[in-house]
């Protein structure tokens, strides 16, 4: 009997040409995944484990990004701070630049949200 929860494996036999499973093969070890992976994820329409490490890095260095871009930003108000004076026009275009910056965080944000759906599959 089969308890309630358990996860069983099971072996599937199927015919492939002996160059197909060759490429197959080759796939996987350029893409650093196992054979198993790459036929489940394919039937089952997921997310590639290699991909999902890709994305994962991107994510990375978009979050490196932003982080030195709030550097500057804290650097420029120390400086600002500092001098106790910025000029008007200075004032605007950081203004600007500042609400450029939370625009583009902002489409990131709901990309990111988009990608996390997607590895969450």
């Amino acid at each position: 009997m089969k308890k309630e929860g358990s996860t069983t494996s099971e072996v599937i036999f199927f015919r492939i040409q002996q160059d197909r499973k060759e490429n197959w093969k080759k796939t996987c070890q350029e893409r650093n995944i196992s054979l198993t992976r790459l036929i489940i994820d394919s039937v089952e329409n997921r997310i590639m484990d290699d991909e999902r490490r890709k994305v994962l890095d991107f994510i990375e260095k978009q979050d490196n990004i932003f982080a030195k871009i709030e550097t500057n930003v804290n650097q420029i108000a120390k400086v600002v701070n500092g001098q106790k004076f910025i000029s008007e026009s200075q004032l605007e275009l950081f203004s600007a630049q500042l609400s450029e910056i939370a625009a583009l965080k902002a489409r990131q944000n709901t990309i990111f949200e988009n990608i996390y759906t997607l590895l969450s599959k």
